[in-house]
């Protein structure tokens, strides 16, 4: 049995490690404010940026077409970008972003697909690096960036681009985890090549005028596909910061209760052991008095 100097020390230790938990869970709550705005004023942008291209790519006719849109027309080369946390105590965060990854991944192998990956935050690369030995071609580091903007994505983008373009890949598939609540993430995948719009592009009413482009479908989208490729991967790494920190106050909200039961149940264990030490030493006075 442990005894009392050994028990008031680690009491006193786990005191310590609430205090910190605690400063955590009050620090990523006041990030979380920031970032769930952010990510949330992006999704509007994203969404209409997706709306434009819809309606740009329905006036496409015939077989042409920008090659980010209609990619290359092969489905064997496949390049999965990993998005994930650059930091850990955040739960199982970055572990259902790798696990969805992993998931899609051999589902591709199973069916002969050469599959390549890219990882952006630090906490991707080990565990894909086992799954996957040698298939990870490119790693971002974001631990350096105070604030996801666009400068932090763009450099993403263009590597993705980079990579496409030089044959290396047919689709190009994003995994993220998407902030729905502080108590809900969910780990998502979007399409990035061919670019997918997601929902319904909303309808142009021109009151029945015609009209066309000038420049051409073609030529807008030539300049927008590169544009929206990194307004993507820019929405997408906003919801991660997001749910980062919701993640991780929730996790340190966690720690920081466990601590207290474990104060509780190491403090009421103190007591009985210091009242049973005290009721011995009394017992034996009284038993050498009375044998005085």
């Amino acid at each position: 049995m442990a005894s009392l100097k050994d028990m008031r020390n680690r009491i006193g230790s786990v005191k310590a490690t609430q205090k910190i938990t605690k400063a955590m869970q009050m620090v990523a709550a006041a990030k979380l404010r920031r970032s769930q705005d952010a990510a949330q004023n992006a999704r509007p942008y994203a969404e209409r940026m997706a709306s434009v291209i819809s309606n740009l790519a329905a006036g496409i006719t015939g077989e042409g077409g920008p090659v980010l849109l209609k990619g290359t027309g092969r489905d064997q080369k496949h390049l999965v970008v990993v998005s994930a946390a650059d930091r850990g105590l955040a739960g199982g965060f970055s572990s259902s972003i790798v696990r969805a990854a992993k998931e899609h991944i051999e589902t591709l192998q199973a069916q002969g697909k050469q599959v390549a990956i890219l990882t952006v935050g630090k906490k991707a690369v080990a565990p894909l690096q086992r799954m996957f030995p040698g298939q990870i071609v490119q790693s971002f580091d974001l631990s350096g960036s105070r604030t996801v903007n666009l400068e932090t994505a763009q450099p993403i983008a263009e590597e993705i681009a980079r990579r496409f373009e030089a044959g290396e890949a047919d689709v190009v598939t994003l995994f993220y985890s998407r902030f729905k609540s502080v108590i809900s993430q969910q780990p998502s995948r979007r399409p990035l090549i061919p670019a997918a719009v997601e929902g319904e592009a909303a309808p142009i009413d021109l009151g029945g005028a015609a009209y066309e482009y000038e420049p051409s479908e073609e030529e807008i989208l030539e300049t927008l596909l590169p544009r929206n490729l990194t307004t993507q991967v820019l929405s997408a790494l906003l919801e991660n910061q997001a749910g980062f920190y919701a993640s991780q106050m929730t996790a340190m909200d966690n720690a920081t209760r466990n601590a207290g039961d474990m104060i509780a149940a190491l403090t009421l264990s103190y007591n009985r052991q210091r009242q049973a030490q005290i009721t011995k030493e009394l017992i034996e006075i009284i038993s050498g008095a009375e044998a005085l």
